[in-house]
């Protein structure tokens, strides 16, 4: 046997390794669970799997609440996964029932979407499968759209971009995007964006953050790995902070940041929060903060109350929009 296949490239344990012969072992985010395309038994929403453009290879998975009355419009969110880029797709048990909660509490169609994971398609590849499902869910919501749950129900003037932990990384870069090249027909901005503990990071400690080489290596290196050594620590996808001047062109009128105690990310919430509001942007902001609890603790305890709390938080945010 050739020694690269199991001598170790990348390790991240519990998660996915890599060897040096280019195998990828993954180790969680990989059991998935069907749609319900009768109604969930919990709540009654519906679900789908689609495929929302056939040339991107952009596929997803679409909640929608029950009793729609015919030719009632919803707000959209487009959500992406988290994973650190690495593992989960629309069809995890954790993520499809946060999608299938957050479709009946609100009520609005969510379309869960799949991306490109790294390594085998490092970063961008993510970003450019999140805008190209951007364009296709605002194509699909005019009333010839080629989806019939968004034409008939997807209000285009109320998306919501949202994700949690690299999903909310994906969904602030997607609204720059927006700002920066537009969607023909659509504008420059979205209604929102939800960051759910945002994975963001950076080359210097910000706040209270450690500053122990070891705990800050494995950030670095994560971030080294996912993006194939293309992208800096401080390039503006990974830390906004570094970049007021790219920030400031959020395409959002409003955002919600999550973020918890003990999440590895919460200076960095805290941060955004605070410096979106100096950089130049010319939205509103809000900042909940959950004591006591990790990173999105909401994900595997749905039912405690702290996570009751959150979704109740995001619910309100996304009926704003």
């Amino acid at each position: 046997m050739d020694a690269a296949a199991s001598e170790i490239e990348f390790d991240m344990p519990g998660v996915l390794r890599m060897y040096k012969d280019g195998r990828v072992e993954r180790f969680d985010g990989t059991q998935t669970v069907p749609p319900s395309p009768s109604g969930d038994p919990a709540n009654g929403v519906v679900s789908k799997d689609v495929v929302l453009d056939p040339a991107a290879g952009i596929s997803a998975r679409l909640y929608l609440p029950p009793c729609v009355e015919p030719g009632k419009k919803l707000p959209v969110v487009l959500f992406f996964h988290g994973g650190a880029f690495l593992v989960h797709t629309a069809a995890s048990p954790l993520y499809h029932r946060y999608a299938t909660s957050l479709a009946a509490a609100v009520p609005a169609v969510v379309v869960s979407a799949d991306y490109r994971l790294a390594p085998e398609h490092p970063v961008p590849a993510a970003y450019d499968d999140a805008f190209a499902a951007l364009r296709a869910v605002v194509a699909a919501c005019r009333p010839d759209g080629a989806e019939p749950w968004l034409a008939a129900h997807g209000d285009a003037s109320r998306v919501v971009l949202a994700g949690d932990s690299a999903g909310a990384n994906m969904a602030h870069n997607a609204a720059i995007r927006l700002r920066k090249e537009g969607i023909e027909g659509y504008g420059d901005k979205v209604s929102g964006v939800v960051l759910l503990h945002p994975y963001f990071w950076g080359k210097d400690p910000v706040g209270g953050e450690s500053t122990d080489a070891g705990y800050r290596g494995s950030f670095h290196g994560t971030w080294e790995f996912v993006s194939a050594g293309k992208l800096g620590l401080d390039h503006p996808c990974v830390n906004p902070l570094a970049s007021p001047e790219e920030w400031r062109q959020l395409g959002a009128g409003r955002v919600l940041v999550t973020t918890a105690e003990h999440c590895w990310f919460v200076e960095r919430a805290r941060a955004y929060a605070e410096g979106i509001k100096k950089c130049g942007w010319d939205g509103e902001v809000e900042l909940h903060e959950t004591d006591g609890e990790g990173h999105v603790f909401f994900l595997p305890k749905p039912d405690c109350d702290n996570a009751v709390k959150e979704l109740a938080v995001v619910t309100d945010f996304v009926r704003r929009c």
